[in-house]
């Protein structure tokens, strides 16, 4: 049996001749750049997370550029990242040639760890004008965003929420996030649980101000056509990709809960085996066994509707590369997020925190590995995949 990490092919079948229609209506529109049909998921994006403001743009990453830019965030300032990410988090922090500040990781969460960010304040904040943090929101889970929200508001910094991977995640209060921080940065590359039909993003705000600021910089900061009242850029978002998201979007917590049907169908089966550690353990307890991703606020989830939507299950194991070979040998898909932290990336060998130690992203970037837990999946593909773990560790 074939299954691969993620078959958008499946996703495409079960919404076709919506799908279809909407891009065929662009089409025949001949309206591609912004619009009704972008103003339309802007509306819909603000409801669904919960902000005053949703400002569509031309991918993830240029949604933490554009944010980032409209914060004032320039050359010399200080911006605290985790090093365990995908890299545009910090990629765009050097863009603007600020100093990105690499810090360590939460071993169960894999979010940024939040007594690291206190400690590389102290450490940094004589040398370098730290202006911001940004808490990526991994695999689809919530950072500790109380403890990084009072953070920031002791240290006077902005929070820029990288919800790249976590449209639909709550916090343990109920809050989506994306409305928690000063900004939220999403992505809606094809593999997200809400993807396009190519690059794609959305900057949500709740200040008015800011909001305005922003649309102005995402057409060359010009809120009048050639005339420009500051330096933007191009960051518009087209209408195809919009019609398609607005097709979608209704569908989204629905193939979340098949990720997390998914997700619990793995972790029953791998305990039943008897091949895993309980989740949210810290470490392995012998080499042959698989560490489960943890749901670090699974306590506030009886009280609230505290949700992971596992744009990726992971689990941990410490002959990954192994597993990963036996497991393409066999037909079946899987991924590592991320091999190589920041600290150890060439391009960043002269940001001063690449000195400072990272045991725990260390550890993570050697041993994660992400199984298939696209909607689609039948239980029996789930059953398979995890036979075949079991039968290689």
């Amino acid at each position: 049996m074939n299954v691969p990490l993620l078959d958008l092919k499946a996703q495409y079948q079960t919404i076709k001749p919506e799908l279809d229609a909407a891009v065929l209506r662009v089409a025949e529109s001949q309206y591609f750049i912004l619009g009704p049909d972008v103003e339309a998921l802007e509306k819909n994006i603000a409801a669904f997370i919960g902000t005053k403001h949703a400002i569509g743009v031309s991918s993830g990453t240029d949604a933490l550029l554009l944010a980032m830019m409209a914060l004032g965030i320039g050359p010399g300032d200080g911006v605290i990242v985790p090093t365990f990410s995908f890299f545009a988090t910090a990629g765009v922090v050097s863009r603007l040639n600020a100093v990105p500040i690499f810090v360590d990781i939460d071993p169960v969460s894999y979010n940024i760890a939040p007594a690291a960010i206190e400690r590389a304040i102290a450490q940094y904040k004589d040398t370098v004008a730290i202006k911001a943090i940004v808490p990526v929101h991994l695999y689809g889970q919530s950072a500790d965003m109380d403890a990084i929200m009072a953070i920031a508001a002791a240290h006077n910094l902005h929070v820029i929420e990288d919800a790249a991977q976590a449209i639909g995640t709550e916090y343990k209060d109920g809050r989506k996030v994306g409305s928690i921080g000063t900004v939220g940065c999403f992505s809606f590359f094809p593999s997200k649980n809400l993807g396009g039909y190519g690059d794609g993003g959305v900057i949500t705000v709740n200040d008015d101000a800011l909001a305005q600021r922003i649309r102005i910089m995402r057409v060359h900061g010009g809120e009048k056509q050639y005339y420009h009242q500051v330096i933007g850029g191009n960051f518009r978002l087209d209408a195809l990709q919009a019609a398609v998201l607005n097709v979608k979007l209704p569908h989204l917590n629905g193939w979340s809960d098949g990720r997390r049907r998914n997700a619990a169908l793995y972790t029953r089966l791998f305990m039943e085996h008897g091949a895993a550690e309980a989740e949210g353990r810290q470490a392995f307890d012998a080499k042959n066994r698989i560490l489960l991703p943890a749901r670090v606020h699974e306590a506030a989830a009886m009280e609230h509707n505290y949700r992971h939507i596992y744009n990726q299950y992971c689990i941990r194991v410490q002959n990954r590369d192994g597993l990963v070979q036996h497991l393409r040998d066999a037909g079946i898909g899987c991924a590592v997020y991320y091999p190589v932290p920041f600290h150890e990336q060439e391009c960043f060998a002269d940001v001063p925190s690449v000195h400072d130690v990272f045991p725990v992203s260390d550890d993570v970037c050697a041993t994660i590995l992400a199984l298939p837990v696209y909607p689609e999946l039948t239980e029996e593909m789930v059953a398979h995949v995890a036979e075949a773990v079991v039968s290689f560790m």
